[in-house]
């Protein structure tokens, strides 16, 4: 079933927690007849329930005996990492991860076939993040529907780069898969590998444009620590999005943001400013398996952002908003049963 995101409803007039205010915004939740109910029922969620971690950031792909049988990978993005479901599942195990979000990976590209078959054999464990195409023809569109409404698909992932070439992810069909995925209720993952400042103005005006449409950014919009007035600059607009209110930041791929090694604590000052912009309910972990995997570790992923929440004192509500809540706030059906 295709997880379903309502337009988000902020309610951050009303204190759920009596320490500290924090904001709480339900994209996915169905408004109760008061906001008095609403509030005791995630409270009830919130409390009676033992805290999940959730990686809201990883890939699989096939091994090389599923790619020669059933899932080929696309040419020329043969894999060079180990990233099946069982390595996954062994490495979850281990850390004590009890979910995540799984992003398409490019060495399948548009072929969904390998990640559908994971979530409709693990679905309470994995929620499905498809790869939009944003093929001229205006095609990706349609694929985006089937495969959030047939194979229950939850996100979709705007890579930037895949766009033909001089366009922008704000050109006809751009704007066409942002619509749908607002419709559609499931959010929209940008991936500026780049840089931010080469996709800030689009993903501006998208937000702007099509406000019911959830967004979040990957990896910290690639904003590493900044060392420059140039990488300030670019860091500040990562903050200047938080007045969209339904964008929402991965604190995911230490290794990729931080310039230094394990645990990447150079970094825990930019955490420290966007949980103060964006509020914990809108920061979620991931680790970017299988990537992570020769950097840390997997466990070494899910260790290193308590030991950079531990540098800023970051409270407990807080960094079990960023662990596990924020991303079961946007998919509320999900890993109830993992």
């Amino acid at each position: 079933m295709a997880v379903k995101l309502k337009p988000l409803i902020s309610v951050s007039n009303f204190s759920f927690f009596s320490s500290k205010n924090i904001p709480i915004s339900f994209p996915n939740f169905k408004f109760q007849s008061s906001v008095t109910a609403m509030a005791t029922s995630y409270e009830t969620y919130n409390f009676k329930l033992k805290p999940k971690v959730i990686d809201s950031h990883l890939h699989v792909w096939a091994s090389p005996e599923e790619a020669a049988e059933k899932y080929p990978y696309y040419p020329g993005q043969e894999p060079t990492l180990p990233g099946n479901v069982d390595f996954l599942l062994k490495n979850m195990g281990e850390a004590g991860v009890d979910g995540a979000l799984i992003v398409q990976p490019i060495n399948h590209k548009f072929d969904h076939s390998l990640v559908t078959s994971v979530l409709k054999k693990y679905p309470s464990k994995f929620v499905g993040c498809c790869l939009a195409n944003p093929a001229e023809d205006g095609s990706g569109v349609k694929q985006l529907e089937d495969l959030v409404l047939k194979d229950g698909y939850g996100a979709v992932r705007f890579n930037p780069y895949l766009w033909p070439s001089g366009q922008q992810m704000t050109n006809e069909v751009g704007r066409a898969l942002f619509s749908k995925a607002g419709e559609l209720g499931v959010p929209v993952g940008f991936m500026c590998m780049k840089g931010l400042n080469l996709h800030i103005a689009e993903i501006k005006e998208l937000c702007t444009d099509f406000p019911s449409t959830i967004v979040i950014l990957d990896h910290f919009a690639f904003c590493k620590p900044p060392i420059n007035e140039e990488e300030k600059e670019v860091f500040s607009a990562l903050l200047e999005l938080s007045k969209f209110p339904q964008v929402y930041v991965k604190f995911s791929a230490l290794f990729r943001i931080s310039r230094k090694s394990f645990p990447y604590d150079d970094t825990s000052q930019i955490l420290s400013q966007v949980v103060s912009t964006y509020g914990a309910n809108r920061v979620m972990w991931g680790s970017d398996f299988p990537f992570v995997v020769p950097e840390c570790g997997y466990v070494g992923a899910k260790e290193a952002v308590s030991l950079n929440a531990n540098q800023i004192n970051l409270s407990s509500s807080d960094l079990e908003w960023i662990m596990g809540r924020t991303v079961m706030q946007l998919f509320q059906d999900s890993w109830i049963a993992s």
